[in-house]
């Protein structure tokens, strides 16, 4: 306990102990990771350009600090949001995670709907705040620019994402975002697992954020690495909604989605046949020379 007192009566204190108070984690948690996030990239696309920092109004991604900005944005973003929610829900923040937990961690199946629903709808909120914030400087770039909101693919990347030129199809883009989310969870995997090398609780969020920083800067150029459906879904609504039309709402919104989707359960198949099985025969025998 502490000396903090609470913001709600007891009555509806008593509605924060169960599933309720993990979804306002897993909504609150998600808003913050997508603000922070997508809040990186305005800086790069739209407030450096615009406020007279680069070469002109609409130069942005000259050389590799715009990236680096942007994946230790997305690396510091993911460190926070975890940091903030993790003691309540777990920190899922990602409806991928939610999936590979519920598939080879007894999570609950009847509360993935739920998590993933708070995931999706934080992303939206975490979108909607970055646009107010840097509203003045997405209609500054497109003014510059020339282009109309609904064919800005510029300013609709600080919010969702999309493939490289190079990919003639959805085979590459979709692999891309299956090794990723496989990468990131098989990661997680190991961060979390006890039986594992000990990582200390609090060192725990940040070396998952460091994780997404090693996946941006190996595979995030190829398309964005969303490796979470919740961080492109919620703020291509979004956008869909804000203007940006069928550029938001095309046929590649699929790909951030599924692929993520089966990355994670392959990579939690992987973290477990390589290494957790390992750890468990090697636990049980212990146990047995024990006994």
């Amino acid at each position: 306990m502490t000396d903090v007192v609470p913001l709600r009566d007891a009555r509806r204190l008593n509605r924060l102990t169960g599933g309720y108070g993990d979804l306002l984690a897993e909504f609150f948690g998600t808003f913050l990771l997508i603000a922070l996030g997508t809040g990186s990239v305005a800086m790069a696309v739209v407030g450096l350009p615009g406020s007279g920092r680069t070469a002109d109004a609409t130069t942005f991604f000259q050389g590799t600090g715009d990236w680096l900005l942007i994946v230790w944005g997305w690396a510091f973003a993911v460190a926070f949001a975890v940091y903030v929610a993790g003691g309540v829900s777990g920190a899922h923040l990602n409806p991928a995670v939610t999936l590979a937990m519920a598939v080879r961690r007894r999570f609950p199946w009847r509360k993935v709907p739920s998590y993933c629903a708070a995931q999706v709808v934080g992303a939206f909120a975490g979108a909607a705040l970055v646009y107010a914030v840097y509203h003045p400087a997405i209609r500054a770039f497109e003014a510059a620019a020339r282009t109309p909101r609904g064919e800005a693919e510029a300013t609709f990347s600080i919010f969702a994402t999309a493939p490289a030129p190079y990919f003639s199809g959805w085979f590459g883009p979709l692999l891309d975002q299956v090794v990723g989310t496989g990468v990131l969870l098989v990661v997680v995997l190991a961060l979390i697992d006890a039986r594992n090398k000990a990582v200390s609780p609090k060192m725990g969020p940040l070396l998952i954020g460091f994780t997404v920083a090693a996946i941006g800067l190996s595979f995030g150029a190829n398309a964005g690495y969303a490796i979470n459906p919740a961080r492109d879904f919620g703020p291509r609504l979004f956008t869909f909604l804000a203007g940006w039309g069928d550029t938001a709402m095309n046929g590649y919104l699929w790909v951030p989605i599924v692929g993520p989707l089966i990355g994670a359960v392959l990579g939690a198949l992987l973290y477990d046949f390589f290494i957790g099985d390992v750890l468990h025969a090697r636990q049980v025998a212990e146990e047995r020379f024990v006994s």
